[in-house]
């Protein structure tokens, strides 16, 4: 028997966890689910979900890890999660063998979805649009590469709620008003957004890049190209980095030529003979 699991976007760890359960309880090998987002296309054969019954236990740090796995993109990361809370229960030390094969790509996907909310932290940028109310209104558009909406919004809730902002991803909507926050699913584009605060990025980046400093490889391994174009400073990173040879030297060739006074002393200080210190009336020993 075949089940094809389609879980809706917003909701989706909780549907999953609640689906996972029921399937666990019916004794469902991990082989016979097909997992997927709703709107994603189905098998010929898919069976109505089964009823079970039984109680089910799993360590704390597989709900951590199944959270992380769930915004994986292809369905893999549900498809292990499963996998694992059927093995846990005949095995609850099963998540600390990394050497297990299952184990190991859990612990490879959870890291890259977590990874891309620190990307998402990182490199969202608002811009400011007109205000009708006290409240500053702002909005961004950001494009990961897994499901991480959810679990990064109430980041951006707690770090910027006093102001009413939007973000917008290729298939979510993030919207916090008023002190409320919503998520809902639905397509959208890139807008065509721009204000003085994106001009102030770029001369705030600009005047902090050290040409001396300049290692490129490390740089797009911290801040990868997909991210550029939705980053206003990075439309000055070719010219930055195509003349950063020539700033470094021009860095150099303005270098003090002649050490300051105050370097002399410092140095006759430094290779003057050790003396013994006398210690001060009152605290001889």
């Amino acid at each position: 028997m075949t089940f094809c699991v389609r879980l809706p976007r917003i909701g989706t760890f909780n549907a999953w966890r609640d689906v996972a359960r029921q399937l666990a309880r019916a004794g469902v090998p991990a082989g016979d689910v097909d997992w997927g987002i709703a709107g994603e296309p189905t098998g010929l054969f898919d069976d109505a979900l089964p009823d079970g019954a039984g109680a089910l236990s799993v360590p704390g740090a597989f709900v951590d890890l199944a959270a992380a796995l769930i915004p994986e993109r292809s369905g893999e990361g549900m498809a292990i999660a499963y996998a694992l809370l059927l093995r846990l229960q005949g095995s609850r030390r099963l998540l600390g063998n990394r050497a297990d094969r299952l184990v190991a790509r859990a612990w490879q996907i959870g890291k890259t979805t977590r990874r891309d909310i620190h990307k998402m932290k990182a490199f969202v940028r608002f811009r400011e649009l007109p205000s009708e109310t006290a409240r500053r209104r702002f909005a961004a558009w950001f494009e990961p590469c897994h499901r991480i909406e959810e679990p990064a919004a109430t980041f951006f809730a707690d770090r910027f709620g006093d102001m009413d902002w939007l973000i917008q991803t290729p298939e979510i909507t993030i919207l916090f008003e008023e002190g409320r926050l919503r998520l809902s699913a639905e397509r959208n584009t890139r807008p065509a957004i721009d204000d003085d605060i994106e001009q102030l990025w770029k001369t705030y980046y600009a005047h902090i890049f050290n040409p001396a400093r300049l290692k490129v490889k490390a740089m797009q391994a911290e801040m990868p190209k997909k991210y550029w174009r939705n980053l206003p400073e990075a439309v000055l990173i070719p010219e930055l980095i195509a003349s950063a040879d020539l700033r470094a030297t021009e860095m150099r060739q303005t270098l003090p030529s002649q050490a300051p006074p105050r370097a002399a002393r410092i140095l006759d200080r430094l290779h003057a003979p050790n003396q013994k210190r006398t210690p001060p009336a009152g605290r001889r020993r």
